[in-house]
């Protein structure tokens, strides 16, 4: 494209026409990835300086058409994205349908990974590290961007939900946690032993360990930790949801009794075990504390992704995982197959049961 391309010339020429030629540059500058404010400024000027071609044309004309400009509403456009578990304060919504998550470099590292892996349509696009207000993110993919109004649940994977190391390190310095000793009462009062309750605290690695005994993560090898409604109703309290039926009501809840969003997601959690299988990068990584995001709306639509890679770890380079090997100290095995084999089960199990 030449300078003589973006020339805007003639007195008559109707709002359309300035309209479709700035559009037209801004395809062209947003297909060499400038980034979107520089577009929104040669957009702006490009219909300033028809403006000042055609006097005739008033600037509330103007205004409009820079209000609605498809280009500048997407840009304005904040892609809707919830995290059921965590901190919220951990994202910002990005542009063009991308997700800023503050940097960790162990998930940097996974994703890097996972975009030359099998494993790539089952996670979020990945494009590196941007900054913002002095924070550093990891730019990914919003997966919720294609959705309008989207029912989403994330569901916690494996048989346990800290890292080996995480034991090791708590047990060299070993410190009474009163905090810790607070949640576990307010969960189950009786779950303190005498001693803990005279001490009015309890071990980090204690605690970690009674956490998931108390859901269907050490009964399943997965948990739901929240569900958002497409009606905005969320969910975060299945802390105790531990029992196969408990699961199976929550998940009949999520979907409405849609049996077409059922299949979807079943059809999507069988491809994923299978690629699973496959994938160099799983064989490889202690996989602990990573979620799936199942994601459908009104529309028929419903896709399930990886999410979060803060924990998952590469093993040394004589160690492999099967993913289902019940977990004992040192084997570093996660559940995270045995968890998807039971969660597919479940989803199945709920299907009508043709002859």
């Amino acid at each position: 494209m030449t300078v003589k391309d973006l020339e805007l010339t003639g007195r008559h020429t109707s709002v359309a026409v300035p309209q479709l030629m700035v559009q037209g540059v801004l395809t062209w500058l947003r297909s060499r990835l400038v980034s979107g404010a520089v577009c929104v400024c040669v957009g702006a000027c490009l219909l300033l300086h028809y403006c000042s071609v055609c006097q005739n044309k008033s600037w509330q004309k103007l205004k409009t058409m820079v209000h609605f400009s498809p280009f500048v509403v997407s840009f304005k456009k904040r892609y809707p994205w919830v995290q059921l578990a965590g901190h919220a304060g951990n994202f910002q919504a990005g542009e063009f349908g991308r997700l800023l998550k503050r940097y960790c470099e162990c998930e940097q590292q996974c994703l890097q990974k996972l975009m030359k892996d099998t494993l790539r349509p089952y996670v979020p696009g990945y494009y590196g590290v941007v900054q913002r207000d002095e924070q550093d993110y990891n730019l990914m993919d919003d997966l919720l961007a294609d959705f309008d109004s989207p029912s989403i649940m994330d569901c916690k994977m494996g048989s346990r939900t800290y890292l080996e190391e995480e034991l090791t390190k708590a047990r060299e310095r070993p410190r009474l946690r009163k905090d810790m000793y607070d949640k576990m009462v307010a969960v189950d009062p009786g779950a303190p032993t005498e001693e803990e309750r005279a001490q009015q605290g309890v071990l980090k690695p204690r605690y970690m360990q009674w956490r998931e005994t108390l859901s269907s993560t050490a009964t399943l090898g997965f948990r739901i930790e929240g569900i958002k409604k497409a009606d905005g109703t969320c969910n975060t309290n299945f802390k105790k949801t531990k029992q196969r039926e408990q699961v199976m009501q929550a998940l009949k809840d999520f979907v409405d009794g849609n049996t077409q969003i059922l299949k979807l997601y079943l059809e999507r959690l069988e491809e994923l075990r299978s690629v699973l299988d496959q994938s160099v990068f799983f064989r490889t990584h202690e996989v602990v504390g990573s979620s799936l995001l199942f994601v459908h709306d009104s529309s028929g639509k419903a896709r399930v992704w990886m999410i979060d890679f803060g924990k998952t770890v590469p093993l040394p380079p004589d160690q492999t995982l099967d993913h289902r090997t019940p977990w004992v100290e040192g084997n570093r095995e996660d559940g995270y197959l045995w968890g998807l084999d039971n969660l597919i089960d479940i989803l199945s199990s709920m299907l009508p049961q043709t002859p």
